[in-house]
């Protein structure tokens, strides 16, 4: 599907969406959302995709926010809508089968600070900044800042981000535990696609069950997720792929899996 906001590129199993609004640093808007959308959707029924990459197009931003134009003119009404609807596609994002590693090559600011955390593994640029500076235009984050940013680095610092405004650099970001990794700018690209090509190697079907696996259990109390665990573990070791990797583990060769 051609679209006109976001770029899709497909390489074996790997897809890589790049959200393409340079011009504007690829800031927010509802149209880049309802492709965004649309593709999650295409996704989300995608047996032969594996990993998802998302990026931004250009050096200098990943997505610095939301379409401050597109925002002003909203009333509250209005506001709740566009709200509702960031928060809709982030839980699809979130919630994704495959693995999604955000590949953060400059600003993520508001929405795109807000999108990213939607990913499960967050690299960035040694030239990337995050931050929520919602405040600074009298608002509050609205797709989720609020509520997944203390999930990741505390209330204390979530509070501090918030309520100040102010950006982060990436090894910051680093230190308090938003990101997983930094690379140096014309090497993250191909930092994200080793990390996408190393889960590639794995069982689909078994990445697909331990993401889901932590994503429902860190929202339950420890032994419900821990039963969630048995329940999960009890299933892939009903399947081909357990019984290859096994196989291949004793006769000392590299597994094939075939995602069964």
């Amino acid at each position: 599907m051609t679209y006109e906001n976001i770029l899709v590129e497909r390489e074996g199993g790997l897809e890589i969406i790049t959200f393409n609004r340079p011009n504007v640093l690829n800031a927010l808007n509802s149209a880049l959302l309802d492709e965004l959308e649309r593709e999650i959707d295409i996704l989300i029924k995608a047996e032969d995709i594996g990993v998802v990459i998302l990026t931004g197009a250009g050096e200098k931003a990943f997505i610095a926010g939301a379409d401050i134009k597109e925002l002003k003119s909203l009333n509250s009404l209005e506001a709740e809508a566009f709200s509702r609807k960031g928060h809709r596609i982030l839980r699809k994002l979130e919630t994704l089968p495959q693995p999604t590693i955000a590949a953060v090559n400059g600003f993520a600011l508001g929405g795109g600070c807000e999108l990213c955390m939607a990913c499960d593994i967050r690299l960035a640029s040694e030239k990337a900044k995050f931050g929520q500076p919602e405040i600074n235009l009298g608002l509050i984050p609205g797709f989720g800042g609020t509520q997944r940013l203390p999930r990741y680095v505390g209330r204390g610092r979530a509070l501090e981000m918030i309520l100040t405004g102010e950006m982060i650099s990436a090894d910051e970001a680093l230190r308090i535990g938003l990101v997983n990794h930094i690379y140096p700018p014309d090497k993250l690209m191909t930092a994200a696609k080793e990390m996408a090509n190393k889960i590639l190697q794995k069982s689909k079907l078994i990445s697909r069950m331990a993401k889901e696996a932590v994503s429902i259990g860190i929202n339950l109390p420890l032994y419900d997720g821990c039963n969630y665990e048995i329940e999960k573990f009890a299933i892939t070791c009903s399947t081909e792929d357990k019984l290859e990797g096994t196989t291949a583990f004793l006769e000392k060769r590299p597994p094939v899996f075939k995602g069964k």
